[in-house]
């Protein structure tokens, strides 16, 4: 089989604004694939064809294609003439050939058809009665649309048709780069990984900002965070990066505040000097993975306090959601088992035997006056350090 149909689904949806939006989707194709074989990506018409060199494999093409926001579905495709006769026989050649390279016996089969052109002299339902009887009639297979062995698909374009054996499932949403940059506070725990995944999700860019207390505590944090933003851009294709030291500025609070409003200071800190890198990286939003009562930060007056100190936006998308859901996709999309490792988190950091959970704003504000705070944020700006990723 010579190509790749991509279909979506959301995008189908945007009026006016669907090409730019496909354009977007073929750009981000075209870059997923650009060292794996693939000749050529284009739009047609309701759909993208992504054509196979002769160097190209199935496997590699498909784990980048299923990869890519905005793909409702995709499939190995083979493209053919109009001519129901050249379709049937096509379509039984390669039914032959994935039989013979198939580990269980193929009993039963469905044919689906979709007519993009509507001059075609047979509509969809008859296609799929003058193909599926002759297939019934060569193989002897049944007739199941409810659940085949098989699926083959037809799609009638206006100088082409093209037929499959069976559909990829992708990841849906709408292609990255369409609803502009966001900044998101990784910790390298479960949560913020699925944060950050369920706005590219949405057509976001997403960069990174990850704070750590090295020298204080070791590297470790810093290398889960890389290797967890290293996953997420085989979704996005590029990622930026910013590790900001953070243990210096912990030993002031230490010092200054009272115990009990050290986590809370801690976040306004952490989102001030957010909010500074967005800025300059023309990020729209902040992002984190904070859900309502998971820890002692994340009460609601806490949040209040927290938001307080910042002007744009702060997305939370796991908000409403409980640990069970966010560990089970996390585990879906490969990042558990590296927010698992153990390691030291500036969260941790002189952490107080019992932090509030209903911090007063008026308190909060009373203890940041012993601090040097545009200072702090300054200098925490001018340590960072930052990368850049780019798959492939």
């Amino acid at each position: 089989m010579n190509s790749i149909i991509v279909h979506y689904q959301e995008i189908a949806l945007k009026g006016k604004n669907r090409p730019w939006f496909i354009e977007r989707l073929v750009t981000n194709l075209r870059d997923a694939t650009a060292d794996i074989g693939i000749t050529k990506v284009r739009a047609l018409m309701g759909r993208i064809e992504l054509s196979l060199g002769p160097e190209a494999n199935w496997e590699t093409v498909r784990d980048r294609v299923e990869r890519i926001f905005g793909i409702a579905n995709f499939s190995r495709a083979q493209s053919t003439g109009r001519d129901v006769d050249e379709i049937s026989k096509s379509i039984l050649r390669d039914l032959g050939h994935q039989q013979l390279n198939s580990d269980r016996t193929i009993k039963t089969f469905s044919v689906r058809a979709k007519r993009a052109d509507k001059s075609f002299k047979l509509t969809s339902p008859e296609i799929e009665r003058e193909v599926g009887g002759r297939v019934k009639q060569a193989t002897g297979w049944n007739v199941d649309l409810t659940n085949p062995d098989v699926s083959v698909g037809i799609e009638v374009l206006p100088t082409v048709v093209f037929y499959s054996l069976g559909k990829e499932h992708g990841q849906g949403g709408l292609p990255t780069g369409t609803s502009g940059p966001v900044l998101c506070l990784l910790s390298g725990g479960i949560d913020s990984p699925v944060a950050a995944f369920r706005l590219m999700k949405r057509g976001c860019r997403v960069r990174f900002i990850h704070f750590h207390a090295y020298p204080i505590l070791s590297h470790a944090s810093q290398e889960k965070t890389e290797e967890i933003v290293g996953l997420l851009t085989r979704h996005q294709l590029r990622s930026r990066f910013h590790l900001v030291p953070f243990g210096k500025i912990q030993q002031q609070v230490v010092l200054s505040a009272p115990p009990a409003l050290r986590i809370v200071i801690y976040r306004r800190l952490m989102m001030r000097i957010s909010e500074r890198f967005a800025t300059a990286c023309g990020a729209q939003a902040l992002v984190t993975g904070e859900a309502v009562g998971q820890v002692a930060s994340q009460t609601l007056e806490n949040i209040s306090a927290i938001n307080e100190v910042v002007n744009m936006p702060v997305l939370r998308p796991l908000i409403g959601s409980d640990k069970e859901e966010i560990t089970r996709e996390a585990r879906l999309l490969g990042t558990y088992p590296i927010s698992i490792i153990p390691d030291q988190d500036c969260c941790t950091l002189f952490m107080p035997k019992n932090p509030a959970t209903k911090a007063r704003l008026a308190d909060v504000r009373s203890a940041e006056d012993a601090l040097p705070i545009a200072g702090m944020v300054d200098a925490a700006v001018e340590r960072a350090e930052s990368k850049e990723f780019v798959f492939p």
